[in-house]
């Protein structure tokens, strides 16, 4: 439902964040803002990297070979081009402004390295949870090219990709009905405004890359600086002002799975017993 009522209550910050230094992969530099002792994660949100940089030693080295069962992994690229393999056969490059949603299940073995020798790397990971009954699911992959992405304009000064979710009448191409997720990529002018619904009962938080804005209503209202992550809280009326210079946001929000978690690096499960076991499965080539 993306239609705002008066009905609906306005969504608030209930607080904000800032990222943490992190590598990965053989040595990647990137900010982990979600996946953190601040903010461990966000049911069902596991993680959020964001890697940007214009040095080519901060990425060139990827993220060789390894192993992933029991989530999602969402990868929206905003500038470089990253190649990506699997040990099931799957290989394609992600270009500026293409998502990959993939979800591990049961097992994969996979690397992500970079297509490019110079220039800008950026984009975001985010890592989702599956519920118990999909952990071990067959992989697959969602994976949409720039043009399959819709591009709208929902008001004066106002551009929304819409990667997962609906604005308006429009649906993003990802589909996950465990978690029903909504991802907009949002800009907003200086002073511009935008209002959106989201869906009752999810798990959200808005986090900005660019710029400065607002978000809330009234005495609820609270600045979100850029690299300023604002957990949702208190309703599903979404508002969010453009600063002085515009503002730039991934807007990302999931039903709540509500289980146990036990995780240990690149798996993610309900007990410590099936961690156990995924080391054990990848360990004897049964990923």
């Amino acid at each position: 439902m993306t239609s705002v009522t008066s009905m609906s209550t306005a969504a608030r910050i209930g607080r904000t964040l800032r990222g943490m230094p992190a590598s990965d992969g053989a040595g990647v530099k990137l900010t982990r803002v979600i996946g953190t002792p601040q903010l461990e994660m966000l049911d069902p949100f596991l993680m959020l990297d964001e890697f940007g940089t214009d040095r080519a030693e901060d990425y060139l080295a990827g993220f060789p070979e390894h192993p992933h069962r029991g989530f999602e992994t969402v990868t929206y690229m905003l500038d470089g081009r990253m190649r990506h393999k699997d040990n099931h056969g799957n290989e394609g490059v992600l270009v500026p402004g293409s998502v990959q949603w993939m979800t591990a299940g049961r097992g994969l073995v996979h690397s992500e390295m970079p297509e490019q020798q110079e220039g800008r790397m950026r984009g975001f990971q985010l890592w989702v949870n599956l519920p118990a009954a999909e952990k071990m699911t067959q992989p697959r992959y969602q994976e949409f090219a720039p043009e399959r992405i819709p591009l709208l304009q929902p008001a004066q000064g106002v551009q929304v990709k819409v990667i997962a979710g609906r604005v308006g009448d429009v649906d993003g191409p990802i589909r996950q009905p465990a978690t029903e997720p909504v991802y907009l990529d949002i800009e907003l002018a200086p002073q511009a405004t935008w209002q959106y619904e989201l869906p009752e009962e999810h798990n959200g938080f808005v986090y900005a890359f660019e710029g400065e804005g607002v978000v809330g209503e009234g005495d609820g209202a609270r600045a979100l600086a850029a690299q300023e992550l604002g957990v949702l809280i208190g309703g599903s009326r979404f508002t969010i002002a453009g600063g002085d210079k515009g503002v730039r946001v991934i807007l990302v929000a999931g039903r709540p799975l509500r289980e146990p978690v036990a995780r240990y690096g690149p798996f993610v499960m309900n007990t410590k017993e099936q961690v156990m076991q995924a080391f054990v499965d990848f360990q004897q080539g049964r990923f």
